[in-house]
């Protein structure tokens, strides 16, 4: 992926040695839940991408943790590669949707990406290493430990630079359906559903985002030719790896349909090179695909 020298976000924040979030979990109103209860919204949260207190909230019947009040934000320092890496994959989603949004007589607000290590407070509760990266609609800030990166690497056996940029694209994507409703759409009918039924949509959520993921990368390509040959594939391989049925037959050796939240691997390939081939947003309406 051809990267260096482009512009860099000044909307990066670098939380890392902060020392962490405050230790574990806290729920308003002096709620308290099982240990049963823990481990669903843990798993549901690794599945989800979300924070595991936002689903503990929730499953203990309270609302999204308040914001947290944090300490003024911090540049990453400029020989720190990665994070180098990371503001400039950021900007280039910043550029690219920045001009699909005016394209469509809209403005887009441009997210803060938050670098943390082993635990940060966001405002959806306690961001986890664990947890993988995440999008937090309440603060509009896309959260990553960069050692997800080497767990991409050791566990999923994906590795090059735009296969860690399609997760950052992917998280964005999850931005970009925030500004344009449609998550808060999902969370309303959500409620309204059956687990089934909820499961269901939350897949349909996260297959836009891999396909909003490609539409990024097909106009950030057509605009900086940031594409090298042997990128797609490892983007493919990396939207494969997490798919919930490989994730699933990993960790316990069979997979439950009904339980998927992110889409199947075919699926999640699917969507994404949807998304790279036409860079067309409405292309993406995965909500009434009848195929996914």
């Amino acid at each position: 992926m051809k990267w260096e020298g482009n512009r860099e976000s000044d909307n990066v924040e670098d939380r890392r040695g902060d020392g962490g979030g405050g230790g574990g979990f806290s729920f308003g109103g002096g709620r308290s839940v099982g240990i049963g209860t823990i481990i669903v919204a843990l798993i549901g949260s690794y599945f989800l991408g979300v924070s595991p207190t936002t689903l503990l909230n929730l499953l203990s019947g309270g609302g999204v943790p308040q914001q947290v009040q944090q300490a003024p934000a911090q540049r990453p320092p400029a020989s720190d590669q990665p994070a180098k890496f990371v503001a400039t994959v950021l900007a280039d989603t910043e550029d690219t949707w920045t001009e699909l949004f005016r394209a469509e007589g809209g403005r887009y607000v441009r997210p803060k990406l938050v670098l943390f290590s082993g635990s940060t407070p966001t405002a959806c509760g306690t961001g986890q290493t664990a947890t993988g990266p995440f999008y937090c609609p309440g603060d509009q800030k896309v959260y990553i430990d960069l050692s997800f990166y080497r767990l991409m690497q050791q566990r999923f056996k994906v590795s090059g630079e735009f296969a860690e940029a399609y997760v950052i694209a992917h998280e964005v994507g999850h931005h970009v359906q925030n500004l344009l409703g449609i998550s808060d759409k999902v969370d309303a009918a959500r409620q309204r559903a059956s687990e089934r039924q909820a499961n269901a949509l939350s897949v349909r959520l996260e297959l836009q985002a891999d396909c909003f993921a490609g539409v990024w990368a097909y106009h950030a390509n057509q605009a900086r030719s940031i594409l090298e040959q042997g990128d797609i594939e490892t983007a493919l391989k990396a939207a494969s790896a997490i798919g919930d049925d490989a994730l699933q037959r990993q960790a316990q050796g069979h997979v439950v349909p009904d339980s998927f939240t992110h889409g199947t691997s075919e699926q999640r390939v699917r969507w994404f090179t949807k998304g790279i081939e036409s860079g067309q947003i409405k292309g993406c309406n995965t909500f009434e695909a009848k195929q996914l």
